[in-house]
């Protein structure tokens, strides 16, 4: 008995001994939220908010494929992983070698409990639940930025146009300048579902 409690104590150690501590990039903090290595920031649980308002199993998130936010976000899981699919299938491809590559996104919105467009009396937003976050701009390496409010119409067209263009499929509202004069100066994605599909605008 004695030798078998030995034996067990020594495998519990070695068990510990084996466990990995969360791997912590120096540019971007710790990773692998959502179950993926691409989304860093960090798990924070239930966010509560007054009457409807609130997300279950939140993250605030950090950066996406080491594409860095301007400020964290807090979203679910699977606006993060629409982001990440976003990054990588749309703005990357879209910004290419623009200014020595894409490096950030400017984040504009994220969690709020908040009816939409902040109009009295209207729905709650798809922010009020973690379901959705606002792009104002692309960061590019050279210290620059693609701006939705200048580069829609401007400079950068024809690659914010592909880039929200991306974005339909990997969530179910995007909205941009064309849709409203609410979001002339952003990029709205969430990830609400609709039984006929992405709602683009």
């Amino acid at each position: 008995m004695k030798l078998l409690a030995t034996v067990l104590s020594v495998a519990v150690v070695l068990s510990a001994c084996s466990r990995k501590e969360p791997e912590i990039d120096p540019q971007f903090g710790p990773g692998n939220v959502c179950g993926d290595p691409a989304l860093y920031g960090e798990a924070i649980g239930t966010v509560d908010g007054a009457g409807a308002c609130g997300v279950a199993d939140a993250v605030r998130l950090t950066a996406v494929s080491g594409v860095t936010l301007s400020t964290p976000a807090t979203i679910n899981c699977a606006t993060a992983t629409a982001l990440k699919s976003w990054v990588e299938d749309g703005v990357r491809p879209a910004v290419g070698d623009t200014g020595g590559g894409v490096q950030s996104l400017r984040v504009v919105a994220h969690y709020s409990c908040r009816s939409r467009n902040n109009q009295s009396g209207a729905r709650l937003s798809e922010h009020s639940f973690g379901n959705a976050i606002d792009i104002a701009g692309i960061g590019l390496a050279d210290g620059s930025e693609m701006t939705v409010l200048t580069g829609w119409n401007g400079q950068y067209a024809r690659q914010l146009r592909q880039m929200w263009q991306a974005a339909c499929g990997p969530f179910g509202t995007v909205l941009g300048p064309e849709a409203d004069r609410f979001h002339r100066d952003h990029f709205h994605f969430d990830t609400a579902d609709y039984r006929s599909g992405s709602f683009c605008r």
